[in-house]
C-alpha cells in the first residue's frame, strides 16, 4: 500500500481526532494535512502508520488549541465549535457513542479541560487507545496520562446532564420542533421547551443577533414563532439536520447559501438548550455563505410591512 493509500485510509480517523481537541473544523483540516506533509517528508515508513499518525496529529492539534485559547478569550460574545454535519470516522458498534462526544455539549465541557488533558481524554475514552498509545502520543508517563484521564473524566461528569434522551425519543421530539417552527406555533413551541430553557447564539460579533441569549420557555417560543415566520416571507428556509449528532437545521437565504445553524440539546423530555451558530467564519465549510446583514435588513422590511 502506498503512502498516499494509508493516509487516506487513515484521514476519517485522524479528522475525528483533530476536531475533539480544537472543536474547529478548519483547524482540524490543517492539522491533518500538517500531518501528511511529515508523513509524506518522513525518508523512512512507520513500523506503526495508525500510531505514527495518531501521535503526530494529536501533538499538532495539541500546540493549535494553546493558542488558540488566547484568541478564544478575546471572543466577541457566546464562542461554540464550528458545526459538523457529518463525522467522518464511522464505527458501527459506536455510533451513539461518538456522536456524543462531538455533540456541542460535549465540546463546550472539553474546553474546561486544559489542551493536554483534552487530548488524553479524547484519545483514551472516545477512541479507546491503550494508555501506552495515549501516553506516546503526548509525550507522558503512562501513570501522568492515568492522572489527567481521571480529572478530565471528573470535570466532564460534573458538566454532564443528570437525564440524557434516548435517540429515538430525541429525534421524535425535534420533529415535533421542527413542525412547531415552520408553522410559527407558539404554543406548539413552548410545550416542549423546559421551562428554563435557553436560547444562545454565535455571531462572533459579525453577524446581527436577535438576542444573543433569551431564557425561559415563553420568551424563546415568542421569539422563534415571531422571526421563523418573517425569514419565511423573504424565502429565508430550514432543512432539519443532525449536527455534531444531535437534531438540529441548517438555515439557507433564498439562493441556497448557508445563514446559520441550529442545534437542539434535549434532556428529559424536553428542549433544554437552542444553540445557534451565524459566525461567517465557522459556516463556510458547508458551503457559500449568505450576507446575514442583507437577510437581516430584509428581515425588518417585512415586519414593517406586516
Amino acid at each position: 500500500m502506498s503512502k498516499v493509500e494509508e493516509f487516506e485510509e487513515l484521514r476519517p480517523l485522524l479528522f475525528s481526532i483533530a476536531y475533539r481537541i480544537l472543536g474547529s473544523v478548519g483547524e482540524a483540516e490543517d492539522a491533518v494535512q500538517e500531518a501528511w506533509l511529515r508523513f509524506d517528508a518522513s525518508p523512512t515508513r512507520p513500523d506503526n502508520t495508525k500510531a505514527f499518525l495518531s501521535t503526530t496529529v494529536t501533538r499538532i492539534s495539541i500546540d493549535v488549541l494553546r493558542l488558540a485559547r488566547v484568541r478564544r478569550e478575546a471572543y466577541v460574545g457566546p464562542w461554540f465549535p464550528e458545526p459538523l454535519l457529518t463525522d467522518p470516522y464511522e464505527d458501527p458498534a459506536r455510533v451513539a457513542e461518538l456522536a456524543d462526544s462531538v455533540s456541542m455539549a460535549a465540546l463546550l465541557l472539553l474546553e474546561r479541560l486544559s489542551p493536554l488533558e483534552r487530548a488524553v481524554f479524547v484519545l483514551r475514552e472516545v477512541f479507546g487507545f491503550g494508555f501506552d498509545e495515549v501516553a506516546a502520543a503526548v509525550d507522558r508517563s503512562e501513570a501522568a496520562c492515568r492522572q489527567l484521564v481521571v480529572r478530565a473524566r471528573k470535570h466532564m461528569r460534573e458538566g454532564r446532564p443528570r437525564f440524557e434522551a434516548e435517540r429515538k425519543e430525541r429525534d421524535e421530539l425535534a420533529a415535533r420542533f421542527f413542525d412547531a417552527l415552520r408553522d410559527g406555533d407558539m404554543a406548539g413551541l413552548q410545550d416542549l421547551l423546559a421551562a428554563d430553557v435557553t436560547m444562545v447564539g454565535d455571531s462572533g460579533g459579525k453577524t446581527p443577533q436577535f438576542a444573543r441569549s433569551v431564557a425561559g420557555a415563553a420568551n424563546v417560543a415568542r421569539l422563534l414563532a415571531a422571526i421563523v415566520p418573517l425569514m419565511a416571507r423573504i424565502d429565508v428556509t430550514f432543512e432539519p439536520h443532525e449536527v455534531n449528532g444531535q437534531p438540529g437545521a441548517v438555515f439557507r437565504d433564498q439562493a441556497g447559501r448557508v445563514l446559520s445553524t441550529l442545534v437542539l440539546d434535549v434532556l428529559d423530555g424536553q428542549i433544554q438548550t437552542v444553540r445557534s451558530v451565524a459566525n461567517p467564519d465557522k459556516l463556510a465549510h458547508l458551503g457559500p455563505v449568505a450576507d446575514a446583514w442583507a437577510v437581516h435588513h430584509e428581515i425588518k422590511r417585512a415586519r414593517r410591512a406586516r
